[in-house]
């Protein structure tokens, strides 16, 4: 097999879960897209050590152990990535992107509310007034 044919297939599931990260909204969506990236470097990676492997027959396939290791290191980050998620979705109530970041920015300086803790009390008296 030649090494064009998963090299262009990990090239198109890159691009998609690149799509993925950049245009979803939704942050479960943006997380398997995250997934998908890095499932299109496993298969770069074991691609490569079987077209590498072919020269030499003693080789110690070093792109599947870091295949292994990259499996093992997206499963910690999804479990953990879902976990965020969730403990965000129950605190906020959507797991929306955008209005996750739109409340966490909160008032704009000096817009109405824009009060906070280093505000002095005459400031705050003047606001009011």
């Amino acid at each position: 097999m030649h090494l064009a044919y998963p090299a262009v297939l990990s090239a198109l599931l890159f691009c998609t879960g690149l799509y993925g990260v950049l245009a979803r909204r939704n942050a479960i969506l943006v997380l398997m897209s995250v997934e998908l990236m890095l499932n299109a470097v496993n298969l770069n990676l074991v691609a490569f050590d079987v077209w590498l492997s072919r020269a030499a027959r003693d080789t110690l396939h070093s792109g599947q152990a870091l295949t292994l290791f990259t499996i093992a290191i997206a499963a910690a980050e999804i479990g953990i990535g879902l976990a965020i998620v969730l403990a965000v979705y129950r605190n906020r109530g959507t797991s929306d992107i955008d209005k996750l970041r739109d409340t966490a920015e909160g008032p704009e300086a000096g817009g109405p509310g824009a009060e906070g803790p280093g505000t002095s009390a005459a400031e705050k008296a003047e606001a009011t007034a």
